[in-house]
């Protein structure tokens, strides 16, 4: 029996016993996953001694990685960036030694400001829009181990940004009747979002209110005129603000402006004279001309929001035109002319009108003060109030045959009662 030959049967047994075998020891190499030793080997392929080389390079660059851990705000990549706050270099567990940024496009190096702990830096100035920065910055840790990142980033463009332009100007005198007035360049739908965000405090401590006129339009006032030699400041913090969606504000400012002293000037339709008080004192009276029957002067209180030494005042741009197209009157050189309203209400000198101040009205609107041609002659009425008026200042017109000027006709809007300007604010 135990020569007879294999049957196939058995024979086949037998190759699958042996491929079992095998295949087991291959299973246990590959699950090794040649982390043994049982070869002689290090665990991987190459002989020893190159294993250990790279395990001392690997532990020689262990102990010089530098400990600095270096974060710089906004990462790499990012867009609509915002250009006051949002850009921002810090470090951990070391010192920054040198931070640079400059404009991808121009290479203009941007100034910045490095805390005197060497902890963080930051741009000293507002970004510019739609522009694209590098930031490259280099630290070192306590072993003077150096460290280095990098960032490019792009600052959000015009169409995504919003802007609110104001008056008045930052570090002026004005009278007592100047609001702030406030007016974006884009429309504002989130307004309660964009209005908390402006604060206007007076060191007189009145309350101070803000009403939107419109979408683009915000104007602040307390109940009555500002007080005399009152400080006002407004902190204009838009920055990041969503106007709309997609739309954020890009400003970050503090202005300030002083009220002078209280001038208001009455104008008298019906007697045709002006009388200025100022501080609670009559200073002069004044013979005028106000509008015509047909073109009255606006009543009401009205702010002189601009001044002229000299200016061109052509009908066709108010509305007065003749067939032909051409304004009723186009004068090159009006003198001592101030705004009154937006729609151009005028209080200005005239030196081509005779006889007419103190005894009738015969303008197109405006209050007309006798003058002379030119401007030059400093004794005229004109000359006298334009010198002694400053913007902010209050004329009040009254007995005309025209209605009252619309509070948003110019800075007009102390013709809204309280009440009223306080339902105009977004917060209330």
């Amino acid at each position: 029996m135990e020569n007879q030959p294999m049957t196939d049967s058995k024979r086949r047994q037998g190759f699958i016993a042996t491929a079992a075998l095998l295949g087991g020891a291959l299973t246990l190499t590959a699950c090794g996953g040649g982390g043994g030793k049982a070869s002689g080997d290090s665990g991987g392929s190459g002989p020893p001694e190159k294993h250990q080389k790279q395990e001392q390079v690997d532990r020689a660059a262990a102990e010089d990685a530098s400990d600095a851990k270096i974060k710089i705000t906004p990462k790499s990549g990012a867009t609509s960036v915002g250009l006051n706050h949002d850009t921002r270099v810090a470090v951990t567990k070391g010192k920054l030694t040198d931070v640079t940024m400059t404009s991808v496009e121009t290479k203009e190096k941007v100034p910045g400001t490095l805390s005197p702990d060497g902890k963080s830096w930051q741009p000293q100035s507002q970004l510019n829009r739609s522009t694209q920065y590098k930031i490259t910055a280099h630290a070192e840790d306590s072993e003077g181990r150096k460290a280095v990142e990098h960032s490019t980033f792009t600052t959000v463009s015009p169409t995504n940004s919003f802007i609110g332009n104001f008056t008045p100007e930052d570090g002026s005198t004005v009278g007592t009747g100047m609001p702030v007035s406030v007016n974006f360049d884009k429309p504002v739908k989130d307004k309660a979002a964009v209005e908390s965000k402006i604060k206007v405090a007076a060191s007189s401590n009145q309350e101070v209110v803000g009403h939107w006129f419109s979408d683009t339009r915000l104007d602040f006032r307390p109940q009555e005129y500002w007080k005399a030699g009152t400080k006002v400041t407004m902190d204009l913090n838009l920055d990041g603000v969503e106007a709309s969606p997609g739309v954020q504000g890009i400003q970050d400012k503090t202005v300030s402006f002083n009220v002078g002293r209280s001038q208001v000037s009455t104008v008298d339709a019906k007697t045709h004279m002006m009388t200025v008080v100022r501080d609670g004192r009559t200073v002069k009276r004044i013979p005028i001309s106000a509008g015509g029957k047909e073109n009255p002067t606006y009543n009401g209180q009205m702010v002189i929001s601009e001044k002229y030494l000299q200016t061109r005042m052509d009908g066709s741009t108010v509305g007065f035109t003749k067939h032909d197209g051409k304004g009723e009157y186009d004068i090159p050189d009006v003198p001592h002319a101030m705004r009154l309203s937006s729609s151009g209400t005028f209080i200005h000198g005239n030196y081509w009108g005779k006889g007419i101040f103190g005894q009738a009205n015969t303008s197109h609107g405006c209050i007309g003060l006798e003058d002379v041609k030119g401007a030059k002659d400093a004794k005229t009425d004109a000359a006298w109030f334009y010198d002694h008026s400053l913007l902010g200042d209050v004329v009040v017109m009254k007995n005309s045959q025209d209605k009252t000027v619309q509070p948003d006709n110019g800075l007009n809007g102390w013709n809204m009662d309280w009440t009223q300007w306080k339902a105009g604010s977004a917060l209330r």
